[in-house]
């Protein structure tokens, strides 16, 4: 087994796809499908199902994928090692963030960090908080920059900004003229949510529990799992829905929805690293542009 062959069987299993993987890689179609024969071949097992003219992993493959990212998470991470003797002049830097940190705050700190180190290849992946958490254990991801409190051991977490949180809903719902003042009124919604998961929805249920209401006695209509299909939802009419302002402040003054006057906690942004695995100057220097909130 190659660390060439395990490059090629993630790109495979991530995408489901030969061609899409090959041309990935920039390989031939044959080139690809060989690594993957020879894997199966070597280990008499088998990898991929062949399902007319896509494939799926098998619970073999599922098993291997997880163990090939964790390897070449470790050679990336020697690799920078390496890149780090040279200093910031060039090197790698994963990062991934929970979708209002990647879409809307993340982007003005890239830039900036793009300006001071022109040689570091930035790559950003996005996910909601758990999927964030969990590359950054895993070695996916160098930094990860998510909303709300994350309780994991493993990961170092520290507070680099803060999110202001508000209710909002369709400019005709009845909340626009008068705001819920009760918990049963707010059960009632109806409400438009992002997934379990997400830090926005770990907040918003935070918040239901201090009001004595459980989610379940919420009147939910749709989960939706971005923030702008949520934002298009309310602007539509689908219901109400708690989310960061920085998603619906165009929206609010531009009168396409309505701010409801029900205060609600703020958050903060929290940057994750692995405690154990090494920091790179390149993560190093994207955290020192990061202030503490």
């Amino acid at each position: 087994m190659t660390l060439e062959q395990l490059r090629i069987f993630v790109a495979v299993a991530e995408r489901e796809h030969l061609t899409r993987a090959a041309q990935a890689l920039n390989l031939t179609q044959s080139a690809t499908s060989a690594a993957i024969a020879t894997l199966e071949a070597n280990h008499a097992t088998k990898l991929f199902d062949r399902i007319g003219r896509r494939i799926a992993l098998t619970e073999a493959g599922r098993l291997l994928l997880v163990e090939a990212r964790a390897v070449l998470a470790r050679v990336a991470a020697a690799e920078q090692v390496l890149v780090d003797l040279s200093g910031l002049a060039r090197g790698r830097l994963a990062l991934a963030g929970s979708q209002t940190v990647a879409n809307y705050w993340l982007p003005e700190i890239v830039q900036r960090y793009r300006a001071l180190y022109p040689g570091i290849e930035v790559r950003i992946e996005i996910g909601n908080s758990d999927e964030v958490a969990a590359r950054v254990r895993d070695g996916a991801a160098d930094l990860g920059i998510v909303e709300g409190e994350i309780e994991d051991g493993a990961l170092a977490v520290r507070p680099v900004a803060e999110d202001e949180m508000v209710l909002v809903a369709p400019v005709v719902h009845p909340w626009s003229w008068k705001p819920p003042r009760t918990a049963e009124a707010l059960g009632e919604g109806p409400w438009v949510l992002r997934e379990p998961g997400s830090g926005t929805r770990a907040i918003f249920e935070a918040y239901l529990a201090t009001r004595g209401l459980a989610p379940g006695a919420l009147n939910i209509v749709l989960e939706y799992p971005s923030n702008e299909a949520i934002r298009a939802a309310v602007e539509a009419g689908s219901g109400a829905t708690v989310i960061s302002r920085r998603v619906v402040d165009s929206a609010i003054r531009a009168g396409t929805m309505a701010l409801i006057d029900v205060p609600m906690p703020s958050r903060r942004f929290i940057a994750l690293n692995h405690r154990e695995r090494y920091m790179t100057r390149a993560a190093q220097a994207f955290l020192d542009l990061l202030k503490p909130a």
